[in-house]
């Protein structure tokens, strides 16, 4: 017999590695899709209170700054999902929905109060 039952016990250990690794890093993957998230509800919400033009035309720059870093790191966790054989992707779009985009933000923003 080649290599023997040695050999197919640490076949089997390795490939329990390469196993905890991957669903590791898509874990990572997934932590830091959910802080980008939380950043972009951050910067949403001060560009909801901002007042006057200059505070709103800066916190309007740093809400899309930090919206585009949310969908970076959730195409980061898409690409790591299609390299680890998922292709479906809907549990994703519920867990970690895109943030809106800035016209909606302000829409929001101009809708008169009750």
């Amino acid at each position: 017999m080649i290599g023997g039952p040695r050999r197919g016990e640490a076949v089997r250990r390795t490939e329990q590695e390469i196993a905890a690794e991957k669903a590791a890093a898509l874990g990572r993957a997934g932590e830091r899709v959910e802080h980008a998230l939380a950043d972009a509800r951050r910067a949403a919400q001060r560009l909801l209170e901002a007042r006057g033009a200059a505070e709103t035309g800066q916190r309007a720059e740093d809400y899309k700054a930090a919206r585009a870093r949310a969908l970076d790191a959730r195409l980061g966790l898409l690409i790591q999902r299609e390299a680890l054989g998922l292709r479906r992707h809907g549990p994703v779009d519920q867990q970690f929905p895109e943030p809106p985009p800035l016209t909606a933000v302000l829409r929001q923003k101009e809708a008169p109060t009750a």
